[in-house]
């Protein structure tokens, strides 16, 4: 379950209204500005999120046991649409600043991440097989 948060939405907005207002060279700043209240979002509901934690070891109480493993097509999927999201402002951005070479680069280096990606996780399945074969005997 997803949860948004409207004041990150709204600063989103904001960014996009803003940069059609000043234009594309204002874009790299804008991100720049946009990504670091995103990155302040998360470090806040990571310091809440461990918060809770320590108050509930403090009050005896134990976790819910949680799945720790996400399912593989997940983890592919989510690895396939983050890239393809953030896929469209680093093209931009690096056509924009080095033509035809950069956004060539840019896209190398999005394909290189899922095919290691996508490596590592056939590596991970193959040796957790692996595990569970030699644990059967």
């Amino acid at each position: 379950m997803a949860t948004h948060d409207p004041d990150l939405r709204r600063d989103l907005d904001a960014t996009l209204q803003t940069r059609k207002e000043l234009g594309p060279e204002y874009e790299s700043e804008l991100l720049e500005s946009f990504l670091e209240k995103v990155d302040q979002n998360v470090d806040r509901r990571v310091r809440r999120h461990l918060a809770e934690q320590q108050v509930q070891v403090a009050r005896g109480i134990r976790p819910q046991p949680r799945d720790s493993e996400i399912h593989p097509f997940w983890q592919r999927f989510g690895v396939a649409a983050l890239s393809l999201v953030l896929a469209i402002p680093l093209s931009a951005i690096a056509a924009g600043m080095s033509g035809l070479p950069g956004l060539l680069v840019c896209w190398a280096g999005i394909v290189g991440v899922n095919a290691a990606h996508g490596a590592g996780l056939r590596n991970a399945l193959r040796l957790r097989a692996a595990g569970r074969d030699g644990a059967a005997d």
